[in-house]
């Protein structure tokens, strides 16, 4: 998963220490380390995947932290595989000190795991995005930097098929595809089927509804692929790219490093995906002598209301592990990376510290008309949506079903639109109504 996101992806003790009595992360770099009541000196081993900054950004960040920490080491332990590899750690008890929290953990796992870091009520009014990785009113990571979730284009080959304004509907939105393909030589959509990960941001567009309650109110749906319900809409949408052929001939043969060139000089025209991508692109043009301008991103192809929404989301959650040895530093490390390293603004992310300006990409999202939304957490159903998922064996985050998805519409498994969304909504049905009674 090595550039899954733009943003640094850091990667069972029964004893709760002097950390967990009150401690608060805060706006300025020193309220956590002073809450912790531990000395804030030593060596602490940060996760992370990514292996393109292990050896030269983070120490470069680690210098700074340091210095303001006389006494302090931090060391980053590079790990390809995140997901899976931390995940195994996790069981072993060894993790090291700074970690983000793996997706495999629901979120009444998170106090086996990490830190309490404050209260949610609290950390709202210092930061975004702290109900993603919070349960039972305590917040037990992050964000390093948030994302919106949309459509990166190349503006240039969709113009060249006349169309210069973000689609409002998914019907004109694969009209505009379809011109695409007739038009130039572009690969219209790309799914990036073979790494997978990239399918799971059809997950990613609840916003697109414009309901706040929407994580609350989705446990209780028994059948979310109805005509008009959330996932028909994304999911059906993907079916019909690809039944339509309006993506890669081959989507055993994808590649994700690979797409970038490709989508920075036009010989594909658009990825569904977060705006962490939107630099990684440019660079990639100017990487290619391609003009980086030609990189844009737009709004998933649906209104409600007569406006987009999208929505806007913390990246991996950095935790302190409840196996470290040193987590006075360990927490020191954690605060002075969300709130003083500058890190989100130099990965162009949006800054979970409340008050800092939105990046220039996001701002120029904007622009195209859309309404960035946070969506809270389910509260009165929180953890439900995870026992469903698990119970059904409908990875509604992940890829797998949507692989197979993407199968039946390319004509290599058995079976149409409704009759596998049918199947979804069966199983799905039966697993809701034995956790949700």
């Amino acid at each position: 998963m090595i550039n899954r996101r733009h943003f640094l992806e850091l990667g069972v003790a029964a004893t709760a220490l002097a950390l967990v009595a009150g401690c608060t992360g805060g706006a300025g770099g020193d309220e956590g380390p002073a809450a912790s009541g531990g000395e804030v000196t030593g060596e602490i081993t940060v996760l992370t995947n990514r292996t393109d900054l292990a050896e030269s950004t983070l120490p470069a960040y680690a210098k700074k932290f340091e210095a303001k920490y006389p006494g302090t080491k931090v060391s980053f332990e590079a790990v390809t595989n995140y997901e899976g590899d931390v995940t195994t750690q996790l069981s072993s008890g060894d993790y090291g000190d700074v970690l983000l929290i793996p997706n495999t953990v629901a979120v009444d796992q998170l106090g086996q795991f990490f830190e309490p870091l404050g209260s949610t009520e609290e950390l709202k009014a210092k930061y975004r995005f702290v109900d993603e990785k919070a349960f039972d009113g305590q917040v037990y990571g992050l964000s390093l930097g948030g994302v919106a979730n949309g459509l990166v284009v190349n503006k240039r080959i969709w113009q060249q098929a006349g169309i210069t304004a973000p689609p409002k509907t998914t019907e004109d939105f694969l009209a505009g595809l379809s011109k695409i393909k007739s038009q130039t030589g572009a690969v219209p959509f790309y799914t990036n089927y073979k790494d997978g990960w990239p399918l799971s941001f059809f997950n990613s567009q609840r916003a697109i509804v414009a309901d706040p309650a929407i994580n609350d109110k989705f446990p209780t749906d028994a059948s979310p692929w109805q005509p008009g319900k959330i996932e028909y809409v994304t999911d059906g949408l993907l079916f019909d790219i690809v039944h339509g052929g309006l993506s890669e001939k081959d989507p055993l043969t994808t590649n994700w490093e690979g797409s970038k060139p490709m989508i920075a000089t036009g010989k594909v025209a658009t990825m569904l995906l977060g705006s962490w991508a939107v630099p990684q692109m440019k660079d990639a043009a100017k990487a290619a002598g391609a003009n980086p301008d030609d990189i844009a991103f737009w709004p998933f192809p649906y209104q409600t209301g007569g406006k987009f929404h999208a929505r806007i989301e913390g990246d991996y959650k950095a935790a302190v592990s409840k196996s470290s040895d040193n987590k006075a530093t360990a927490r020191a490390w954690l605060d002075w990376f969300v709130n003083e390293s500058a890190f989100a603004a130099d990965q162009e992310a949006i800054p979970p510290a409340l008050g800092q300006p939105l990046p220039a990409s996001l701002k120029a999202f904007q622009d195209t008309g859309v309404e960035l939304l946070e969506l809270p957490a389910a509260t009165t159903n929180a953890g439900k949506e995870d026992e469903i998922i698990k119970e059904s064996e409908i990875d509604l985050a992940g890829n797998i079903y949507r692989q197979k998805l993407v199968d039946i519409a390319r004509g290599a498994a058995k079976g149409d639109k409704n009759s596998y969304f049918a199947d979804l909504n069966k199983r799905w049905s039966d697993a809701q109504a034995r956790i949700m009674k």
